[in-house]
């Protein structure tokens, strides 16, 4: 999208200017125990062994990077993300209007996602849908790439996964999710995924079929709202699941995400615990990966 094009709502509702640091937690930092041994985990991901690590303090978003927010930095410096660049971007096959069907290409493998023109973080079910009453949704629909253009802009960068993990933790220690080992405790819902049948069916039980606003649910020990659920988040790391090879040695196109996303189910995907993982390629942009941000404390 055009700096000079960019919609008179957007520039509205991101006039002002947004006060980043007072968004953000300070974290103390420390060791923890990181990863899991659980068996309902995915041990081809590299989710263990568990083992120690040490984060230096930090201060982290409370929450994924906004629509708003995504708003201002677009507006500011008419960068264009990289799903523009290429023209589209992948889709969940439920939110697609059929008037579309002629521009979209089905994923092998992955029926549920299709790669439909005209999907962008600002249009994100195409052209003719809007962000209007999403602005304090995720942004969604941006790469890796686009996420460290909007770090750069905004004074911050990326959190490492190790750094990830401890503040996802929220101080708690071993705990399948960020909020215990219940998934949902007294019966209710403290994050956004899929129920029901799993591609099929979605009976909305926690109040969303898509993304929801990024307070949505409680926040975990720490104040971080939705560390799991919702978006898939955006590590710097490149992914290996050999935890003892140094950064320096392993280099990937692949990189880390975290969190899981509102499509995620324990019949398919599972990874809204808190030690779990997957990838992407740096390029790659889809309807359910966002990204929050951290910045140093200068000692």
């Amino acid at each position: 999208m055009d700096k000079h094009k960019t919609p008179e709502s957007f520039v509205k509702q991101t006039s002002n200017e947004i006060r980043f640091k007072e968004k953000m937690i300070y974290l103390p930092g420390g060791e923890f125990l990181m990863g899991t041994d659980d068996q309902e985990g995915f041990p081809q991901d590299g989710e263990g062994p568990v083992r120690k690590e040490k984060v230096r303090p930090f201060y982290i978003d409370q929450h994924t990077v906004t629509n708003a927010e995504f708003a201002q930095f677009i507006t500011e410096t008419g960068y264009k993300t990289e799903a523009e660049q290429f023209g589209w971007s992948f889709v969940f096959y439920k939110f697609i209007d059929p008037k579309h069907k002629h521009k979209v290409q089905q994923v092998p493998g992955t029926p549920w996602w299709f790669a439909l023109e005209g999907a962008f973080w600002y249009q994100p079910e195409g052209e003719g849908s809007t962000i209007d009453h999403r602005m304090d949704y995720p942004v969604i629909h941006v790469s890796w790439n686009d996420a460290l253009a909007y770090c750069k802009w905004a004074g911050k960068r990326l959190p490492t996964e190790v750094e990830w993990e401890y503040a996802a933790r929220g101080g708690l220690e071993q705990k399948r999710y960020a909020w215990g080992d219940e998934l949902t405790p007294n019966g209710e819902h403290y994050c956004n995924i899929w129920q029901g049948d799993f591609p099929r069916e979605n009976t909305e039980e926690d109040g969303y079929i898509g993304t929801a606003p990024v307070t949505a649910f409680p926040p975990n020990g720490y104040g971080l709202y939705q560390v799991a659920g919702n978006v898939w988040e955006w590590c710097i790391d490149d992914w290996s699941t050999n935890h003892s090879v140094t950064k320096t040695k392993h280099k990937s196109e692949s990189k880390v995400m975290r969190g899981g996303s509102y499509l995620c189910h324990k019949s398919y995907c599972n990874r809204y615990r808190v030690a779990a993982r997957t990838s992407n390629t740096a390029d790659s942009s889809t309807g359910n990966i966002g990204f929050r941000c951290v910045t140093d404390v200068v000692e």
